[in-house]
């Protein structure tokens, strides 16, 4: 039943996958605006019905990526070591993928997105919905491991105040592509960023949610 249940599992997984090329392909080619669910499915050689059973929204189709960043930071800090303070833990995660920033890919794709995105109030006020969606998801994991009160507003400044930093870095990556910036340099750009904002942050977060 485990063999069953995981092919199945990938399978799903390499159905999603499958949608989510062929979607952005079309978005590349076309912008988000132009392309319909319906071509994606035909894209995908799929149903309409199948689509939305992995994506409900054509918003969700162009953020999966994005979504699955941000389910890797949270579970960066639920799953961080004993001794590691939240704050380390969403850092150490953010500055994993500074290697992937050099790829000449990488920063294609981000270009291509930063259009899309500036070229559509949907995709623009999604994105805000998201970041939204997954701080508040933060602040809960927050809260819960310090033993807050559902009111606190402690847990959910903090978990602001790292998704903001988070967004920012992400708005200052697409800045940089935008203006040409490519490769290591655009890496140890982001690295330089990054470590120097968490640690101004982590003078005032160092002994807050480390975990037992």
């Amino acid at each position: 039943m485990a063999v069953q249940g995981g092919l199945r599992e990938r399978k799903k997984q390499q159905m999603r996958q499958l949608i989510f090329d062929a979607a952005q392909r079309l978005f590349r080619e076309k912008g988000f605006e132009r392309v319909s669910v319906a071509e994606v499915a035909r894209a995908a050689d799929v149903s309409e019905v199948t689509v939305f059973n992995y994506f409900p929204t054509k918003e969700d189709l162009f953020f999966g990526g994005m979504q699955f960043f941000e389910e890797q930071l949270i579970e960066a800090v639920r799953n961080r070591p004993s001794g590691e303070s939240a704050a380390r833990a969403f850092r150490r995660s953010l500055l994993s993928g500074a290697d992937r920033l050099a790829l000449k890919q990488s920063a294609d794709a981000i270009l291509a997105a930063s259009r899309i995105i500036s070229a559509s109030p949907s995709l623009v006020a999604r994105e805000r919905e998201v970041v939204e969606r997954y701080a508040v998801r933060l602040a809960e994991l927050l809260a819960e491991e310090t033993g807050a009160r559902a009111d606190d507003v402690e847990p959910m400044s903090i978990a602001g105040a790292l998704m903001a930093t988070h967004r920012a870095l992400v708005a200052h990556v697409r800045e940089r592509v935008l203006r040409g910036l490519r490769g290591e340099r655009l890496a140890d750009d982001y690295r330089t960023q990054a470590r120097r904002t968490f640690a101004r942050l982590e003078r005032g977060l160092a002994g807050y949610a480390v975990k037992p």
